[in-house]
């Protein structure tokens, strides 16, 4: 991007460039409005709203039409029991149809013709703006952030060129978030289609294997449950793993907790076994342990029987649908269907014969690294984001 001129910018409050107005306070009630809603949930990591998954409003009352959505907006979480919420932002880049928001935000509508509204955007999303907006927070349960602290929080103002070079930066960062993260999600579903023919009815993979190159064994012939009971309290281990930190169809864990943060007996792992999920199977939660550490009561602890398998083979068959949809089939309860493991132990499958196993694992390591390699650059391109916005738009 070519050279910015700052010395030349100006800066001005925010409550002389925009208007704010706190979201629709409504009881839950049985009116369908006909409306959407912005709610807190839905401040993720975008740029702008979800519009396909935004709630339908079913309230006490209909919003008037001060509380109405309109194309440039910015809509930011203003007050919520997780404060790290707090300051996350979305605008609002279509003519929406019926959109309102909800009292736990607040909106910014620009109203001075020398502030665009996407740079006005990226202003919000800099981790200088959400510092300052934390800054402001009142409260100790519930943090909120007051419309008149806020119009006294500066932003940059630098010429509409400069602004229209700033967002064009940001926007060809973010295309080449999105085409990474394309690509990993076109390798998922690669790897589910090939699990899907590896272990459906036909019993093929291409020209490697046949109905032949398969044989069936009880699920306890190719895995061994460990049960090593442990009190969070009274272990020497660091590292705690519950079904909140295993993403659904993902084998590497990628968040931790401590063992002081839990209370009740949990399972001792050790590296390399696999947790499963088996409480809500259809959550697809299946991952391979890097470190010695204890895990959720709700999670089997799940260990391959290397005599009649391949190690490494085992989660990929756990992963596919075959072996997840008997462990939904086999789970017992309404509320929190949740499997045994006697009766997932008696269940048999089809698998490819062990000295077959060890090219397929081959395939799907690759697939996996690939994977993996693009969910990393799409993490430096957005520490990058985030590192450029404090550069460009910081003071």
């Amino acid at each position: 991007m070519k050279t910015l001129q700052k010395e030349g910018w100006g800066s001005k409050k925010l409550g002389e460039v925009c208007s704010f107005k706190n979201g629709f306070n409504f009881n839950k009630g049985y009116l369908e409005t006909g409306f959407k809603v912005i709610n807190v949930f839905d401040f993720q990591d975008y740029f702008s709203p979800d519009y396909d998954t935004l709630q339908p409003l079913v309230a006490d009352k209909i919003p008037s039409e001060e509380y109405l959505l309109k194309k440039n907006d910015v809509v930011f979480v203003r007050s919520n029991g997780n404060k790290e919420l707090i300051g996350r932002t979305l605008l609002v880049d279509e003519e929406p149809f019926r959109m309102t928001f909800s009292a736990f935000c607040i909106r910014a509508r620009l109203n001075d013709e020398n502030l665009l509204p996407k740079y006005f955007a990226y202003f919000t999303k800099s981790d200088v703006f959400k510092s300052k907006l934390r800054s402001l927070v009142r409260g100790t349960y519930i943090g909120n952030i007051s419309q008149g602290l806020l119009t006294n929080v500066s932003i940059p103002l630098p010429p509409l060129d400069e602004q229209n070079r700033i967002v064009e930066f940001f926007q060809s960062v973010e295309q080449s978030m999105v085409r990474a993260q394309a690509q990993e999600g076109n390798l998922l579903k690669l790897k589910k289609h090939l699990l899907r023919e590896l272990f459906g009815e036909k019993k093929r993979f291409g020209n490697y294997l046949t109905a032949k190159d398969f044989e069936k064994a009880q699920f306890e012939k190719v895995a061994l449950n460990i049960s090593e009971r442990v009190e969070p309290k009274e272990t020497p281990l660091n590292i705690y793993v519950g079904l909140e930190h295993i993403d659904s169809d993902d084998l590497v864990i990628r968040r931790k907790g401590k063992p002081e943060d839990v209370i009740g007996t949990k399972l001792k792992i050790y590296k390399g076994d696999i947790i499963f999920g088996k409480r809500r199977a259809y959550l697809r939660k299946v991952a391979v342990s890097d470190f010695d550490g204890i895990v959720s009561a709700h999670s089997m602890v799940l260990r391959a029987n290397e005599e009649n398998i391949e190690k490494e083979f085992l989660p990929y068959f756990m992963q596919s649908d075959a072996f997840m949809n008997r462990a939904m089939q086999i789970s017992e309860g309404s509320l929190s269907p949740t499997i045994k493991w006697k009766t997932l132990a008696q269940q048999e499958f089809s698998l490819p014969r062990k000295e077959k196993q060890t090219r397929l694992i081959e395939i799907f390591k690759q697939l996996d690294a690939t994977r993996e390699h693009l969910r990393a650059q799409t993490h430096t391109l957005k520490t990058l984001k985030q590192k450029l916005l404090g550069e460009i738009l910081g003071e």
